[in-house]
């Protein structure tokens, strides 16, 4: 081979390492975009900015945040579905994509994604008025089951906390009557005047209001009692498999490189053994409850078998 031609080879080679694929390059070469499907300031805007504010180190990359709110979240998970499959756009989903497709709300599905990490979770509470004739779960099953379908109990309708109660009442076999509230707030505070008996609530919403007396705690749908709630049992204490929380986690469009899915999902768990991540995450009502690819996918595959058995009941 003449010097020339060896020379041009060589210029071959070098461009065509030019031209392949970030995929094949090391990951990441440049921000990557984060869809967040709702408004600024709200609890999933709020958890998934505390990630991109504190993911870079570990990264190596920024990620800068793109609100894209609409129809229950499902217009930025829309568009994040039809991003090119290169690593360089996430978004973020909780149990809200899986009742909105059980629900006919949108057809997109969580595995239209490779998720990524499961980060966050905010364990939910099934709060009842101070004024209930019970004051503990067992007096609630008592009570609701000698007076069937008499209870209100406020939910988001057709929404996560419409799917918890549901599967509380199929657990403990309870007939209640659902009203739906548009947000946490909205329903505690009927409980508390009044004008609900029983709601899902969570720590941020409810604890001021039990620690005044004006509502109770019954249950909680974390895995284990919460330090700030150490005297309300858990379900699963109470015998059954229920794990009630808002859980928040990262995904990529479908198809993602292989490199870039490893490189982030390690990130993240990097991130998540931060100790003033944590912090920032406990003090914004959340707690980091990690889950890797193949558990964050289990993760849903399980979530999804129930939210298609309840979703008649969950209709809005």
């Amino acid at each position: 081979m003449s010097l020339v031609t060896r020379a041009l080879a060589g210029a071959g080679l070098v461009l065509a390492s030019l031209a392949l694929p970030a995929s094949a390059q090391d990951y990441p070469t440049k921000p990557v975009e984060f869809i967040v499907p709702w408004s600024p300031g709200g609890g999933s805007d709020t958890l998934m900015r505390i990630v991109a504010n504190n993911v870079t180190p570990f990264l190596g990359a920024e990620m800068p945040i793109i609100n894209m709110p609409g129809v229950g979240g499902t217009v930025g998970l829309t568009e994040a579905s039809r991003r090119d499959a290169d690593g360089y756009t996430i978004s973020q989903v909780h149990e809200g994509l899986l009742t909105a497709t059980a629900t006919g709300l949108t057809e997109l599905k969580w595995n239209d994604f490779d998720p990524i990490a499961l980060l966050t979770a905010s364990p939910q509470y099934l709060v009842a008025a101070a004024d209930q004739p019970f004051d503990t779960m067992e007096g609630l099953v008592e009570y609701a089951q000698a007076n069937p379908g008499t209870l209100t109990i406020g939910v988001t309708l057709g929404g996560v906390p419409h799917l918890h109660a549901a599967m509380i009442a199929e657990a403990f076999d309870l007939d209640w009557r659902y009203v739906g509230y548009e947000g946490t707030g909205e329903r505690i505070r009927a409980v508390v005047g009044g004008n609900l008996d029983l709601a899902i609530g969570d720590i941020s919403s409810s604890l001021q209001f039990a620690e005044n007396g004006d509502l109770v705690f019954l249950a909680t749908g974390s895995t284990e009692r919460m330090p700030q709630t150490p005297d309300v049992p858990t379900f699963m204490e109470l015998g059954k498999d229920l794990d009630l929380s808002v859980t928040r986690g990262i995904v990529m469009p479908a198809g993602a490189p292989e490199e870039a899915q490893a490189t982030l999902e390690k990130a993240l768990m990097e991130l998540s053994q931060d100790a003033a991540f944590v912090e920032q995450i406990n003090n914004a009502g959340a707690d980091v409850a990690f889950r890797g690819r193949e558990d964050y996918a289990a993760y849903l595959t399980t979530l999804g078998e129930t939210v298609d058995r309840l979703s008649e009941v969950i209709a809005p």
